[in-house]
């Protein structure tokens, strides 16, 4: 049976200025300005709308000084998409900016790779470069979540809806993932944290947040190799893909239409 296609949106929430020496380990010879955009992802057809990754709260984007554009959840309404009814929520990783406002989904599975969340409950969260990019009451949300019966424990690859699978990369996070969603263009891979910006894979060069700077390039490769080509793979704070994809109709400069073909 042929899976369904999808209709795949990135949705812009936050944004925040850096420079290039903050996104590459080994830091970058020149010091020009390279800013961050946040995402959140939707994969949506006639049947379904699954969600990947759930943002931060402007509470947080104060906290990490963070410019918060708008509320990553309650703006999926604008994608006809009602929180309170999607059924099933792909949580990447457990890092700040990518799990924050789960909460705002009233029955929603969270799907998740094990090791991150043993990785955000363990040992390892006794250093403070380690733990830095987590904030300790979205993990612990998550734990209340799996008391709840609301958390989906994944161990590598895996089906979270016809046409949607996950898949482990591991590197930035222990246990981070990457999601292919079918669409009318193929097979479209979000790499969420598995490369940040299309010059981290196009380069290999790794960013500068890593459990594991070797799994992070074998990462690059495992993109790659699930992705028909490379305009198939949506980095995850990449601003050039708001530039490359078209925006949804009315939505321009917030959403765009990763199911389209990029410019390039």
């Amino acid at each position: 049976m042929t899976p369904p296609n999808y209709r795949i949106y990135a949705l812009r929430y936050a944004m925040r200025e850096a420079r290039r020496h903050e996104h590459f380990i080994g830091g970058d010879p020149h010091d020009a300005p390279m800013p961050m955009d946040y995402f959140v992802w939707a994969a949506v057809n006639e049947d379904r709308a699954v969600i990947i990754d759930t943002g931060f709260t402007a509470e947080v984007a104060a906290k990490r000084k963070r410019n918060h554009l708008r509320c990553p959840i309650e703006s999926l309404t604008m994608l006809g998409v009602d929180p309170d009814k999607v059924e099933d929520v792909i949580i990447s990783h457990l890092h700040y900016d990518h799990v924050g406002s789960f909460h705002k989904f009233k029955k929603a599975r969270f799907h998740l790779q094990e090791p991150e969340m043993q990785y955000a409950t363990g040992r390892y969260m006794k250093f403070a470069t380690l733990r830095h990019s987590f904030e300790v009451e979205d993990v612990v949300g998550m734990v209340r979540m799996n008391f709840a019966e609301r958390v989906v424990f994944h161990n590598g690859d895996a089906e979270v809806a016809p046409g949607i699978t996950v898949h482990a990369c591991g590197g930035h996070s222990m246990g981070l993932q990457c999601v292919r969603v079918n669409s009318e263009r193929g097979q479209v891979v979000l790499a969420s944290d598995v490369s940040h910006f299309y010059e981290n894979m196009e380069a290999e060069r790794p960013f500068t947040t890593a459990f594991h700077i070797g799994e992070m390039l074998e990462g690059f490769d495992r993109l790659r190799a699930l992705a028909p080509t490379p305009k198939h793979i949506v980095p995850g704070h990449d601003p050039d893909v708001m530039q490359r994809y078209p925006a949804a109709p009315g939505l321009e400069g917030i959403v765009v239409e990763l199911h389209r073909e990029p410019s390039r």
